[in-house]
Order: C-alpha cells, then structure tokens, then sequence
C-alpha cells in the first residue's frame, strides 16, 4: 500500500485548462443531445413508431460512443490542442444540416445524428488533455470536474423545445452552432498541452491492440457502461419516459430531465474526489446499491410525487458519482501513455451502455405498455456490477490504494 504524500501542487494555468475542457466537453454535449428533447414531437409529427423514436435518440449515442476510440487514440497522439477545435468544428456540420435541412424525414434525422455523433466524442478528447495537467492524486476531481461537461445535455433539456416553440425549428441548432464555432476558434488560440504530456511513437494500430490487452480497460468499461451508460440512457429517454409513463406535457418532461441531469453532473466530481480519499472501489459499490434499489422501486411506477422522484434523484446521484469514480479507477491504473487509448474504449462502452436502454425500453413499452421489465433488468445488471465490484475491480485496485488522508 503506498504511503500518504503531500499533495503535489497545481499551477493556476492547469486549472485555466481545466475550465476551457470543461467547457469545450459541455458545448459539444448539448450539440449531441439536440434530438432528444425533440423526439416526442417528431413522433407527433412524421407518425413515428416507439422503436423509430428509440432509435431516433440512439443513433447519435452509438456514433458519439464508438468514435471514441479512434479519437481517444489521435488524442494520445497529436493532444487535445488540436483535437478539441477539431472535433468541435467538424460537429457543427451537421447541426448546421439538422437545423436548416434535416428534420422534415426520419432518414434525414438519422442521417443528421448519425454525423451528430462528433460531438459526442469530445469526452475522449477532455480526459487525457485533463489528466495530463494534473498529479496523480488530485486527476480524481479534476477529471470528475471535466466530466460535469455532461452537463451540455441539461442545455439542451431547458433550452431546445422552448426555442422551437418561440422562433422555430431552426433555431436552437443555429444558436448551438454558434457556440460551437466560437469554442473551436478560442481552444484553437488558448488551449496548451500539459508540458510532460506523453507522446506515444508506436502505431495508431498496435497502440489500441495493446491497451486492448489492459486488464484495466475492460474492468473500467463493464463499470462504465452501467454507470454513464444508464446517465445516457436516461438523459436521452427521460422525456419519452414521463410522457408516456405518465402523461407529462413535453416541456415538463424536459424540465425533469434536465433536473435529473443536473443532479448527476454535481455528483460526478464529488465521486471523483471521495475516490480520491477512500479509493473508487467504495465510491462504486455505494453508488451501484442505490441504482439497484432506485430501479427496483421505479419498476412498479410509483407516483411522481414524491417516491417516483425521489427514486430518479437517488438514481440521478448514484449514476453520477460512479461515473466520476470509474474514471478515478482508470486514472489510478493507466498507463499515461496509453490514457487516451483506455479513455477511447471505456467512453466508447459507456456510449454504448446508453444505447441499448433506449431501444429496450421503447421495444418492451412497445409490447407491453409498461416500462417495468426494462427496469428490472437496470436494476439485475446494476446488481451484476455490484457484484464484480466487489471481487475484481477491489483485488485490481487493492495494490495501488492510497491510505486515506
């Protein structure tokens, strides 16, 4: 066990990095979450199916999700100094088509997220770029600090709708854009590399197949895909949720939404600094217990007022700080070259456990006019997780804990 240490001072522009990620992270995240706040109303209006509108908010998901490996990978390469204007420019493409041209068809939307998925590879971007600046012991909050980013979806849930219903369609996708293109020409002036940041040599190619070989990257991934996955999950489907589930008006759905993604984005640095303290292991297990119970208790379909929320809150919490506590185990057990690399993969899970949900969901809801098999299965896989918590990702961490200060 490593012995308690000063903690290593940061400097004043690290945190200036910090912030600009953070912000970067949260403009590209409202682009990617744009179509879901509106999915409901494309339902209404082009007679789309349960199944159409699942996979309507799912694609953008998969697309975010899975190109976050290859940008995980150019990020180790060429650093967030180029990569974050890049991939916040090239997201602002298909906002562009999606407000302008791109919402009169279901094939046209899919097309548009499809492209929208860019954005969602941000994250791959943040995490390396922000844990190259800062030591060891403090990467816990300050990756959690990133990750409130996520928080560029609740944008989206209170701005989106009200937009549309004011000025049009076009609009929020206008205003989005706008906000893109400016992040991209500021990170493309201010952002800086961390001086000692690694710069793998190897190929792109044997780069991947060997961080593929870490036992790390699959640990934090199955971690990752329940715990951001269910965040995504809910962020994109909530709105479908609570109006079919419970007959809310579409812009009180996205007002609870956005409720719920705020709370998650809070919680996530605090679960990165109690890792920090007490290690991820106890962060994780805590947090995968309240999703197993919040689940559990919102598949009979309480109430709103006050067990249905309150389930969503604690569940909001949980998915939070274990989020922030996955990406304090994979600070802790990376190697700082290949950080990017296990970013891209795990993000990429992550993603991906928030695609599956929405489909489950909107197929199970489909069949039977009830969202509580799909929740009962949350609250099995949650279990699961708990389960593998506690026996390999503690006999992983174990050697590499630091004593609680």
């Amino acid at each position: 066990m490593l012995q308690p240490s000063r903690e290593a001072p940061v400097s004043g522009r690290a945190w200036l990095m910090l912030s600009l990620a953070t912000i970067g992270f949260a403009v590209n995240f409202w682009a990617w979450a744009l179509l879901s706040p509106l999915a409901p109303r494309f339902k209404d209006t082009l007679g789309l199916t349960s199944f159409q509108q699942s996979l309507l908010v799912a694609v953008p998901v998969v697309v975010g999700s899975l190109g976050r490996v290859p940008v995980g990978a150019l990020t180790d390469r060429y650093g967030g100094r180029v990569m974050f204007p890049l991939v916040s420019a090239a997201t602002v493409v298909p906002v562009l088509y999606l407000g302008l041209a791109g919402h009169d068809s279901l094939t046209a939307l899919l097309v548009g997220g499809f492209f929208l998925g860019i954005g969602g590879t941000a994250f791959a971007v943040g995490v390396p770029f922000v844990n190259a600046w800062f030591p060891p012991e403090r990467r816990g909050l300050a990756i959690g600090v990133f990750g409130m980013g996520m928080g560029g979806t609740a944008i989206s849930a209170l701005t989106t709708v009200r937009l549309v219903d004011a000025h049009g369609t076009a609009n929020p996708f206008l205003l989005t854009a706008g906000v893109l293109t400016l992040f991209a020409v500021v990170s493309a002036v201010v952002l800086r590399d961390a001086p000692n940041r690694p710069v793998p040599t190897d190929p792109t190619a044997g780069r991947l197949a060997s961080t593929l070989r870490l036992a790390v990257t699959w640990q934090a991934s199955a971690l990752y895909a329940v715990a951001f996955g269910g965040y995504v999950a809910f962020s994109v489907y909530l709105p479908t949720y609570l109006k079919n589930g419970y007959a809310l008006a579409q812009a009180d759905a996205a007002n609870r939404m956005a409720g719920f993604v705020l709370l998650a984005v809070a919680m996530r640095p605090i679960g990165g600094w109690l890792s920090d303290r007490m290690g991820p292991v106890r962060v994780l297990a805590a947090a995968l217990t309240v999703v197993v119970g919040g689940a559990l208790a919102q598949s009979f379909t309480p109430p709103l007022a006050p067990l249905g929320t309150l389930a969503f809150l604690a569940m909001a919490a949980a998915l939070g700080a274990g989020s922030g506590a996955t990406f304090a185990f994979v600070a802790l057990l990376s190697p700082p070259h290949r950080t990017g690399s296990v970013t891209g993969v795990v993000g990429a899970a992550g993603g991906l456990g928030g695609f599956v949900p929405p489909l489950v969901m909107g197929s199970l809801y489909g069949s039977y006019g009830s969202y509580g098999v799909g929740l009962m299965l949350l609250a099995a896989v949650a279990a699961g997780a708990l389960v593998f918590t506690g026996t390999g990702v503690r006999r992983a961490v174990a050697p590499r804990t630091p004593v609680t200060r």
